[in-house]
């Protein structure tokens, strides 16, 4: 053989060694598996029936979410108002954990070490990113949670009655018509339908800094929170939403309070009706057809970060949350926003969808707004380091027949709203525990602890909830049984 193509194969045979010596070197950094990225997405007011596929509300985006995760059909949140949900679920621990059960109170003013879950993300070497509402922060001295993110936040603090449209030129016209006797919320109108475009709004400025941050980091670890403020009030989504439904499709509410129901169980909706008189059937009929507006704007800002990640190359190593806060009354019972135990409050829309699923699937196994952080802890390899009050959901992920839990517990003061900075303090406060039976509430006095009132609605009659069989003795077993069940997750203590 020629010695000039013997050196060539020596040659050849040498740059293979070293090109595999290079790969073997640089495996432990440059070719390691990369940790899944997080799209966290959250809902603000949305009522189960809209995140889950409901006929009535127009959303294509999340039904077509829908169709590549799982739908937890029984998902409960810890206390139905924006602070304490939101502080729940993001430090994992319950309302009575962290004694937080306002509005007015930031989390870390009572838990200043805890470690919240984009925190945790951002210690295991994660971008994290918060892009719009996810902490609740605009009533509380501190505004948002700087230590839990990798740069600041985008549109977290902003007040929902201060969401007026902004656009170049003349606002058009206010495009409802027929009701004049609906109070304003804050400084907008409670109901407003104007042609303007999605970005004049909180939401479509957020979606379109949500798309800019996914673009930004994509080619990192992620962990990428995107906070809508829809479907909560004011009404006020672009005309193009309202155009979706007919006022006739939202005539046929039953508000009637469930018979024996105690006063407790009840508030004033103050927070939509102020302390004006209840709103004519014309006024409430309009107020439903903004909300369902606000789902669908909502559902098409969810839809362009859909696109956006189908988009990015990394949807395949993505594993994306989408979750309401709490749920909402239009009317039922007599109310309207949360702030009660009941099943329109206190269940919750969520879809959870791992890298490479295609197909969706439903589970009817019950899940807490607790059980997230611990999930993407176990999804995303992350150790499990903090105190934690959930459990995580990742085996009913990898079988939907599976369960890990099978009760789910929420709570809430009367006064429904009430100020602690002023010393305030709730006289009773009220737990409830959901179990395959029904639901089961008892109020009790917040200085002694001792029940002063009780609830229980079968679940054959959820979520209408029309009559408290708490004396029936048909149900007189499945009622002791979850009298016990509160008593160890939620002792009766006095304050």
């Amino acid at each position: 053989m020629p010695m000039r193509r013997v050196a060539l194969l020596i040659a050849l045979g040498v740059g293979v060694v070293i090109a595999v010596a290079l790969v073997i070197s640089r495996a432990p950094n440059d070719l390691a598996p990369r940790p899944p990225n997080v799209l966290f997405i959250m809902a603000d007011d949305l009522r189960l029936e809209a995140g889950m596929g409901g006929l009535r509300a127009h959303a294509p985006n999340l039904v077509r979410l829908n169709a590549r995760a799982t739908r937890f059909y029984a998902t409960y949140c810890q206390q139905a108002v924006c602070n304490p949900s939101r502080s729940s679920l993001l430090t994992g621990l319950r309302p009575d954990t962290i004694g937080l059960w306002n509005n007015s109170v930031h989390f870390r003013q009572l838990q200043p070490d805890v470690v919240t879950l984009p925190q945790r993300f951002k210690l295991a070497g994660y971008e994290t990113r918060g892009v719009g509402k996810i902490f609740h922060n605009w009533h509380t001295a501190e505004k948002g949670d700087a230590r839990a993110w990798s740069a600041p936040e985008f549109l977290h603090y902003a007040n929902h009655g201060d969401d007026a449209p902004i656009v170049s030129g003349a606002l058009p016209p206010n495009q409802v018509t027929g009701v004049t006797g609906l109070r304003k919320y804050g400084q907008v109108p409670m109901t407003e339908c104007r042609d303007v475009p999605d970005e004049a709004y909180y939401d479509g400025r957020v979606a379109a800094e949500a798309v800019r941050t996914l673009a930004e980091v994509k080619d990192r670890p992620f962990f990428l929170a995107v906070g809508f403020w829809k479907p909560h009030a004011p009404f006020n989504a672009p005309a193009k939403y309202w155009s979706l439904y007919r006022r006739e499709q939202f005539a046929d509410y039953d508000g009637r309070r469930p018979a024996g129901a105690p006063a407790q169980a009840f508030h004033e909706s103050s927070e939509i009706l102020g302390k004006s008189r209840p709103p004519t059937p014309a006024e409430a009929a309009e107020m439903r057809h903004g909300y369902f507006a606000n789902i669908a704007y909502l559902d098409a800002q969810v839809g362009k970060l859909l696109d956006a990640l189908d988009r990015s190359g990394v949807a395949e190593r993505t594993v994306i949350v989408f979750v309401s806060d709490h749920g909402y009354h239009l009317g039922e019972h007599s109310l309207w926003g949360k702030t009660s135990n009941f099943e329109f409050d206190a269940r919750v829309p969520l879809l959870i969808s791992l890298p490479g699923q295609t197909r969706g699937a439903m589970t009817a196994s019950f899940a807490e707004l607790i059980d997230l952080y611990p999930t993407l802890l176990e999804i995303c390899g992350l150790p499990r380091k903090d105190r934690l009050d959930g459990t995580s959901l990742l085996p009913v992920l990898r079988d939907p027949a599976a369960t890990v839990k099978d009760t789910a517990f929420t709570q809430h003061p009367r006064p429904a709203y009430f100020d602690r900075t002023k010393d305030g303090r709730p006289t009773t406060m009220g737990y409830s525990v959901r179990t395959k039976e029904g639901r089961y509430t008892e109020w009790r006095d917040w200085t002694t602890g001792q029940p002063v009132a009780r609830e229980f609605y079968a679940a054959a009659d959820e979520p209408a909830e029309t009559v408290n069989r708490i004396d029936d003795p048909a149900h007189a077993g499945a009622v002791a049984a979850m009298e016990k069940m509160l008593q160890t997750t939620h002792p009766r203590v006095g304050h």
